[in-house]
C-alpha cells in the first residue's frame, strides 16, 4: 500500500509539473490555426495544395511540440549558461542570411530575410527573438546582483549594456530590410526594460521623446519633403504607402490599399456570428499568413474573433501565474520578453487586420501559417512550461527528503 501511495503520488507529481492550462491554449489556438489555413487554402488555391498547406503546418507544430520538450528539460542554471551560446548563433544566422537569401522571397517580399532550401523556407529572425530575450534577461539579473540599490548612473549602465546587445541585432534586421520584424525586438526590448527596475526618471523622459520623435516621423511621411528626408536614410516607398493605406485605406482599394480593404470587407461582412466554417465571399491576399485574421472575422465573426483574443489573454494569465508561483527573477525576465512578444504580435496582426495599424507583415502567435514563426513562438513557451516543470521538480524533491 505504501509502494502503492509512492506511485500515485509520483504521478500526480509530474502531471502538476507540466502547466496544463498553456498546453490548453495552444491546443485551441493550433485548431484554429488549422481551420483558417483550410479555409484559405480551400478557396484560394488547388485542391492538391490544400493537403500540403495543412499538413505543412501539422508538420511544424510537431516538431514545435518537440522543441517545447526539450527546452523544457533545461533548468535555471543550464538556460543561464546556453543563454550567450544561442545569442550568438542566432546573429550568425542573421548574417549569413544577408548572403544566403532566398532569391524568390527578395524579389516578392523586398527583405533578404529567408534562407530557402528547395520548398523549404525558414527566417533565423524568429528564433533569434527567443535567442534575445535570453540574453537580456542574464544582462538585467546580473547587473541587478551587482547593483542591488538603483541610481540613474546603475540605471544608465544597464540601458547601456542591453543596448550593446541589441544593436547588433537591428542593425541586421536593417541590412534586411525587414523593418517590421525590428519592431518586435524593440518592443522586446522596452518591455524587459520596464521591469528591470530603472527608475522613472529615466523612462519617463525616454517615452516622451519616443512620442515625439514618432509624431515627427509620421508628420515628414505625410509630407513630400519628409519623405525625401526620410529617403536618405533608408525608407523604401513600399513603406511609405503603407502609411498611406493605413490612413486612407478606401484612397485605393485597388492597388496598394486591396489586401487591406479586402481584410476590412471580410471581416466586416461576418457580423456577430460569421458566415460559418469554410463559407467565403471575399477573396484577401496572404490571409492564410499576414491576413489570417481575415479568415476568422468572417467564418466566425465578432464573437469568434472575441473568444481567439480572449485564448490569447488566458495564455498570458498562465504566464504571468508561472511568474508568481516560481518567483526566480531569471525566469522572470525570460517571462516578460516572451509576454512582450506574443502581446505584440497579437496587437499589431489584430490592428494591421482591421485597419488600427499600417500593414507590416507581422503574423498571429500559433495561427498564421509559417513555420520559423511557429517554432519561435513554441521554444517561447517552452522556456515558460521549464519554470514551470523545474519548480515542481524542485518542490518535491525537497518534500519527499523532509518526508525521509
Amino acid at each position: 500500500m505504501a509502494q502503492n501511495a509512492r506511485t500515485r503520488e509520483e504521478r500526480n507529481e509530474a502531471d502538476s509539473r507540466i502547466d496544463w492550462g498553456i498546453i490548453f491554449c495552444i491546443l485551441m489556438l493550433g485548431i484554429i490555426s488549422l481551420a483558417s489555413i483550410y479555409v484559405a487554402a480551400v478557396h484560394d488555391t488547388s485542391s492538391t495544395s490544400v493537403l500540403k498547406a495543412v499538413g505543412s503546418q501539422v508538420m511544424w507544430f510537431v516538431i514545435g511540440i518537440v522543441a517545447i520538450v526539450i527546452i523544457m528539460q533545461f533548468d535555471s542554471e543550464q538556460l543561464w549558461k546556453v543563454a550567450p551560446i544561442v545569442y550568438w548563433l542566432g546573429l550568425f544566422l542573421l548574417f549569413a542570411v544577408l548572403f544566403l537569401y532566398s532569391r524568390a522571397y527578395y524579389q516578392n517580399t523586398g527583405a533578404k530575410s529567408w534562407f530557402a532550401i528547395g520548398s523549404l523556407t525558414f527566417q533565423p529572425s524568429e528564433v533569434m527573438k527567443p535567442a534575445l530575450i535570453l540574453m537580456l534577461a542574464r544582462v538585467i539579473t546580473e547587473h541587478n546582483n551587482k547593483y542591488p540599490i538603483h541610481t540613474t548612473r546603475n540605471d544608465w549602465i544597464l540601458i547601456g549594456q542591453m543596448l550593446l546587445w541589441l544593436v547588433p541585432v537591428a542593425v541586421l534586421l536593417k541590412l534586411q530590410n525587414d523593418f517590421g520584424t525590428m519592431l518586435v525586438f524593440f518592443a522586446i526590448f522596452v518591455g524587459m526594460l520596464l521591469v528591470s527596475g530603472v527608475t522613472w526618471k529615466i523612462l519617463a523622459p525616454a517615452f516622451i521623446g519616443g512620442a515625439l520623435i514618432g509624431g515627427t516621423a509620421l508628420a515628414l511621411v505625410i509630407s513630400s519633403t519628409g519623405r525625401k528626408l526620410l529617403g536618405l536614410i533608408g525608407f523604401q516607398s513600399y513603406q511609405f504607402n503603407r502609411v498611406d493605406t493605413w490612413l486612407n485605406p478606401s484612397a485605393d482599394t485597388s492597388n496598394n490599399g486591396y489586401q487591406l480593404w479586402q481584410s476590412m470587407k471580410a471581416i466586416g461582412s461576418g457580423g456577430l456570428f460569421g458566415t460559418g466554417f469554410n463559407v467565403s465571399h471575399v477573396y484577401v491576399p496572404v490571409r492564410e499568413s499576414d491576413m489570417v485574421f481575415s479568415v476568422v472575422g468572417e467564418n466566425f465573426g465578432f464573437i469568434g474573433g472575441c473568444i481567439l483574443i480572449f485564448l490569447y489573454f488566458l495564455l498570458i494569465y498562465q504566464m504571468i501565474r508561472v511568474i508568481f508561483d516560481t518567483k526566480n527573477v531569471f525566469y522572470a525576465y525570460i517571462a516578460t520578453g516572451i509576454i512582450m512578444m506574443i502581446l505584440f504580435h497579437v496587437f499589431e496582426n489584430v490592428g494591421m487586420s482591421i485597419g488600427l495599424l499600417p500593414l507590416t507583415g507581422i503574423p498571429l502567435p500559433f495561427v498564421s501559417q509559417g513555420g520559423s514563426a511557429l517554432i519561435g513562438n513554441m521554444i517561447g513557451i517552452g522556456l515558460i512550461m521549464s519554470m514551470r516543470y523545474h519548480y515542481k521538480s524542485y518542490m518535491f524533491s525537497t518534500a519527499n527528503e523532509e518526508f525521509r
